[in-house]
């Protein structure tokens, strides 16, 4: 069964897709962005509060992540990206996969996905 969530709290979409989704014991979260722009410190910690919230809606933590996809808009940004996302996931490092590439939204320097384990 395909449950689409919408956690209370959690950012609107920006476009046509759900910001969770759940597949048996699996969750797969959209690309989180930041709300508002900054450095790659405070755009990061938007987005992994965000993905952080969206998981707590879930009845999941971050620990409960098993593998994340960054993108970044430049690749000069990866080392204090690499700092704030070493803060939230602590010895829960998830696989990982980062990826640099321009975005369609302007002024946006990072976007993180999850996918997360959680039986039900």
């Amino acid at each position: 069964m395909i449950e689409r969530i919408h956690p209370p709290g959690a950012p609107a979409p920006r476009g046509p897709y759900s910001p969770a989704v759940r597949g048996g014991d699996f969750i797969f979260v959209s690309g989180q962005v930041p709300p508002e722009p900054g450095d790659i410190g405070h755009e990061t910690r938007q987005v992994l509060n965000n993905l952080k919230g969206i998981l707590e809606g879930c009845g999941a933590t971050l620990a409960d992540v098993v593998k994340c996809s960054v993108f970044l808009a430049d690749g000069r940004d990866f080392a204090g990206m690499n700092a704030v996302y070493a803060e939230f996931f602590g010895e829960s490092k998830p696989a990982r996969s980062t990826v640099v590439t321009g975005f369609a939204i302007p002024n946006i320097k990072v976007e993180i996905d999850a996918i997360v384990y959680k039986p039900r």
